[in-house]
């Protein structure tokens, strides 16, 4: 069916709202020293290395207040005496202490500089207490703008959750607030009204009952990036699965506000069949020790590590509607399809710098024909894919700009998927592809990574230099163009618009007869059996096409 031009635009504005709200897109090209602070490797983080969080905090939700404290534990790799811990504005840090002895604070902006006393020793291992309290920022339009969301359910009950993607965590929580290092371990003390629940990543090891509140304890058993840290409060009920994964029974909970209970336990379904179909493209799951979540929350969605938080309305799509106009959008529930697939892009193998957040989005948005591939088919896989490309804007590159926290354009997504699409073909080896994509979780599990290692990595693994396809897709808004010409009985044809060194060959189709040509920037002649001849490419590449006189 065809899919009205105003949701692909809406996808792209939502695309590129998201990014902007949350600081990783803007036209900016001057940065600010808070810019470099939060997303640079500073002398005050890099000298130790991070190894557990005990994250405490209590939720006021009548006043939208919070208050708590972050145990934070390293291993110190190099002596230095002062440590960079990030919190954001209004929050205030109160007071920082080691040993029971309060430290002096550096505050400046979302940098807070603690100066340590006690002499810091290579290869011990120490923690610091840091408390904190405050009104938090509130999220406007979640998950677009990050921050805490303070709604209430019809029942007039409070729903509360946090996101913050792009903005940081350090947004509601302090914390060494840079993708590079992540945590190993993390508990999280969540105290909410005695009559509402929290539900966070990991496992849920105890609540303690203090009458008017409770605590919920969770614990984190795989190392966790600090915005997939997450708090979700409201009148929950709970029901699970066992699904028979890979590497033996995972357990599978659902969080859902109590009248969404039959809702959910229909909706939820795609959930285990997600599950099938990414451990069969990519691999075990990559957090069997934590076990997955599904937690209904007041916004879409976000991939919370172990917490994936749900909020499409239990509808098939995109909130109903397919993105990509082909029909194949309506075979399952976007949410909990693209949110799921970033346990393994995203949580598993996660970015270095927001620079790289392609690694993140672009993987993803491909798990979801991947999802369709499994379920029905190749031609409905590509059909799909093929069909994101009318909300690919073209404007700014894939890649942001290092180490001032900016992410590049939301074409990370759709022209992104088109991209893998694209050296799928390139492969034409689906057993192959498959393997490419399960070795690369297994390589890279629970790590952070840039750009070139997965570039470094995939070139190895197909054989090709992928140099300049990355460099042409990633790192220019250039789309590949094939001029080409039929002169009697001849086919000329070369690359134009590309970057130095392009060289992709590509599947075409002559006369009803599928063959493979191999431009480059000089023209190229095919002899040709007679004039006339039909000449079409595989539209699985995305490239554009112009004929020349």
């Amino acid at each position: 069916m065809k899919h009205p031009f105003y949701l692909h635009l809406f996808f792209i504005v939502i695309c590129s709202l998201n990014l902007q709200a949350q600081g990783l897109l803007t036209e900016k090209d001057i940065f600010s020293r808070q810019d470099t602070l939060r997303g640079s490797i500073t002398p005050e983080r890099v000298w130790w290395d991070l190894t557990y969080y005990h994250l405490e905090v209590t939720v006021a939700p009548d006043k939208k207040y919070i208050s708590g404290k972050n145990t934070i534990k390293y291993t110190v790799l190099n002596v230095y005496q002062t440590m960079q811990i990030d919190l954001q504005t209004p929050l205030q840090m109160t007071k920082v202490t080691q040993d029971g002895k309060e430290l002096a604070i550096i505050h400046e902006g979302n940098a807070h500089f603690i100066k340590l006393t006690k002499a810091q020793v290579i290869g011990n291992t120490e923690s610091i207490i840091v408390h904190y309290e405050s009104n938090p920022k509130e999220a406007v339009n979640a998950p677009w703008d990050g921050g805490f969301s303070w709604k209430k359910d019809k029942n007039g009950n409070h729903f509360i959750a946090t996101s913050c993607q792009g903005l940081g965590a350090s947004v509601w929580w302090p914390c060494k607030d840079h993708m590079y290092d992540e945590v190993k371990s993390m508990r999280i003390s969540v105290t909410v009204p005695s009559h509402l629940m929290d539900v966070s990543n990991g496992r849920l090891e105890s609540i303690e009952d203090h009458g008017t509140t409770k605590t919920y304890n969770w614990f984190v058993n795989n190392p966790i990036n600090n915005y997939g840290v997450n708090v979700n409060i409201g009148d929950y009920t709970h029901f699970s699965e066992t699904f028979d994964g890979e590497k033996g029974p995972l357990d599978m909970d659902y969080y859902v506000l109590k009248y969404n209970l039959a809702k959910a336990k229909k909706q939820f379904t795609d959930a285990p069949k997600m599950m099938k179909a990414f451990e069969h493209w990519f691999g075990p799951y990559p957090f069997y020790k934590d076990g997955y979540k599904l937690v209904e929350v007041p916004y879409l969605g976000m991939e919370h590590q172990s917490s994936v938080t749900y909020g499409n309305e239990f509808k098939q799509g995109y909130l109903g509607s397919d993105l990509s106009g082909t029909g194949w959008g309506l075979k399952f529930d976007f949410i909990i399809i693209h949110e799921s697939g970033h346990e393994w892009f995203a949580n598993n193998i996660t970015d270095i710098d927001a620079a790289d957040m392609w690694i993140h989005e672009s993987f993803t948005n491909y798990s979801e024909s991947l999802f369709l591939d499994y379920y029905y088919g190749k031609k409905a896989a590509s059909e799909y894919v093929i069909g994101l490309r009318k909300s690919i804007a073209n404007k700014t590159p894939i890649i942001g700009t290092y180490n001032v926290n900016k992410s590049g354009s939301s074409d990370m997504y759709n022209k992104g998927g088109n991209l893998l699409h694209t050296l799928r073909q390139l492969i034409d080896n689906d057993k192959k592809w498959r393997l490419i994509l399960r070795k690369m979780n297994a390589q890279f599990y629970h790590q952070t990574v840039k750009t070139k290692q997965i570039e470094d990595f995939l070139s190895t693994e197909t054989g090709f230099d992928l140099n300049p396809f990355f460099n042409q897709y990633l790192r220019t808004i250039k789309i590949p163009t094939l001029a080409h010409k039929i002169e009697n009985d001849t086919l000329k044809y070369r690359w134009t618009n590309t970057v130095p060194n392009f060289e992709m060959p590509l599947k075409t189709t002559i006369n009803g007869k599928e063959k493979w040509i191999y431009p480059a920037s000089n023209w190229k002649s095919l002899a040709l059996k007679s004039a006339g001849t039909s000449f079409l490419i595989d539209e699985n590449f995305y490239v554009f096409n112009k004929k020349v006189d």
